[in-house]
């Protein structure tokens, strides 16, 4: 029976990360003045690793992504689909003022 509930499970696997994750992580570090280098050695990665991930060829594992995010200064969190148009709105609103910010 275990084996007849596996077949019905099918794995799900990004072939790439999501183009607005990719030029988010990348402006961050771009924000910071951070080469990939840089962001390589706070996380124990290889700056080609870092490249290959910021361009898409290569999808992280969860844990390093979690890391990525975290030097960076972000958090993944999970939000009801039907929030996201809210949250995206205090986030570009948060933007926003930090643009006016830097503008004066």
């Amino acid at each position: 029976m275990k084996n007849d509930i596996k077949k019905h499970i099918k794995p799900t696997r990004f072939k790439r990360l999501p183009e607005a994750m990719l030029a988010g992580m990348k402006a961050a570090r771009l924000k910071r003045g951070w080469s990939q280098l840089e962001l390589g050695r706070r996380t124990g990665l290889p700056q080609m690793h870092i490249s290959s991930i910021e361009t898409g060829k290569i999808v992280p594992r969860f844990d390093t992504l979690l890391e990525l995010v975290r030097v960076l200064e972000f958090d993944l969190l999970m939000v009801p689909r039907s929030l996201v148009p809210a949250v995206l709105s205090l986030i570009r609103d948060q933007e926003a003022g930090t643009e006016e910010l830097t503008d004066r």
